[in-house]
């Protein structure tokens, strides 16, 4: 499966120029509300330490790159329509907001840190991202509210029948993807009994919140961070106890833009995400000081944040892992280290097994761990960056 991330926030924030940074691909951007109406979906990356160079190899990536022993392993990144307070009652492009929303698998919402943008991704100057950071929250808590009533009037009107609770809850909020069993988790942890008709108003917003956290997870890309006002911001709102559930990444989709062009026209030398570049050519004194005033930001902020971003949200936030398909004899079929899947963190031999084909996951036999030469059985929990060749009846 390929993981999709997705852009969200109000209008006019950045998100399609971080699109753009991430993707290059080459969406409209503007500083107007609804630039982005439908959905942009692009393929982005996320770095992990090559595998390939332990073994005496080079590898030969069938997706993707490596650049000086960095792998780019292969995302979905969503740029979703810019969100208006009140989305969830059908405002602004409120329920296809939703909806795309909720087709991907963690959030990165983009705040423009600098507060030069409104509520209404209108042209302001004072702007506090507090109140950005808030909305987007309470808009989708508010729908997962919505949703969560509905499941407890379902209850209430099955109760004749005696069913358990978390079953119908689950079956309302199917389309989160959140199973039963992790629906009474979340219920008892917030210290609540498993009795939907004895929730009060408070109890109902608490859990629609917790499930919220649990199947959209969110990472906050604090865009326009080249900017003083947006330091000064991120000064205060990072030490605010009252986000401190937040993880905040500093950006600049715009540097970071301006350094994969430069690097495209041959000006530069630049890995994504890295915290310097090589100027390669002689250029126009302008150029090479817009250059410098963004080497000054990404060594003082350890990058442009665009893969921090990204890889905040694989790797930290869904908790995702590196899993390279290897060769125990060293005889390659089609090349050495084509193939670095990303997996959930708890996949097992046997997972990886039926991720590369359904067929090899049916004949599995077991896994040899590349490293050590050693066979791991079924059952095995991977590790990040675990090299393993799978041996299946079916190959």
């Amino acid at each position: 499966m390929s993981y999709r991330i997705g852009l969200v926030g109000k209008p006019s924030v950045g998100k399609s120029t971080l699109f753009n940074a991430a993707t290059m691909n080459d969406v409209p951007e503007g500083a107007f509300p609804f630039t982005t109406i439908d959905p942009s979906i692009g393929e982005a990356y996320v770095r992990t330490e090559c595998a390939a160079p332990e073994f005496d190899n080079t590898c030969e990536p069938s997706v993707g790159d490596c650049k000086e022993g960095t792998r780019f392993v292969p995302i979905k990144l969503v740029d979703i329509a810019g969100l208006v307070p009140g989305a969830h009652e059908g405002k602004g492009l409120g329920n296809q907001f939703l909806t795309d929303l909720n087709e991907t698998d963690a959030l990165i919402h983009v705040v423009d840190f600098s507060g030069t943008t409104d509520s209404e991704g209108e042209t302001t100057e004072g702007h506090d991202p507090r109140e950005d950071i808030d909305f987007l929250e309470d808009e989708l808590d508010a729908w997962y509210l919505d949703i969560l009533e509905k499941g407890i009037e379902r209850y209430e009107s099955k109760q004749l029948s005696d069913p358990d609770p978390e079953d119908i809850l689950a079956e309302q909020l199917s389309a989160f993807g959140i199973s039963a069993a992790e629906i009474k988790q979340v219920i008892l942890a917030e210290g609540y009994e498993v009795t939907p008709t004895e929730w009060e108003t408070d109890a109902r917003e608490t859990l629609a919140r917790a499930i919220r956290k649990r199947t959209k997870p969110m990472v906050i890309a604090a865009n326009k961070m080249d900017t003083p006002e947006a330091q000064e911001n991120w000064a205060e709102i990072t030490t605010d106890p009252d986000y401190e559930h937040l993880s905040f990444v500093p950006a600049s989709a715009h540097a970071e833009k301006a350094l994969k062009n430069a690097d495209e026209q041959g000006a530069i030398e630049y890995v994504p995400g890295d915290d310097d570049f090589e100027i390669t050519a002689e250029l126009p004194d302008e150029k090479a000081a817009g250059l410098e005033q963004i080497r000054t930001f990404i060594g003082e902020f350890g990058g442009a944040g665009v893969q921090r971003a990204l890889e905040e949200a694989v790797f930290d936030v869904l908790g995702l892992k590196a899993v390279f398909p290897g060769s125990a004899s060293g005889n390659w079929s089609e090349g050495p280290f084509r193939d670095c899947f990303l997996l959930p963190g708890d996949a097992t031999a046997e997972e990886f097994a039926y991720h590369l084909h359904s067929d090899i996951g049916d004949g599995f036999l077991h896994g040899i761990d590349c490293r050590t030469d050693r066979q791991v059985g079924a059952d095995t929990v991977l590790d990040h960056r675990d090299v393993v060749e799978v041996i299946s009846t079916n190959q």
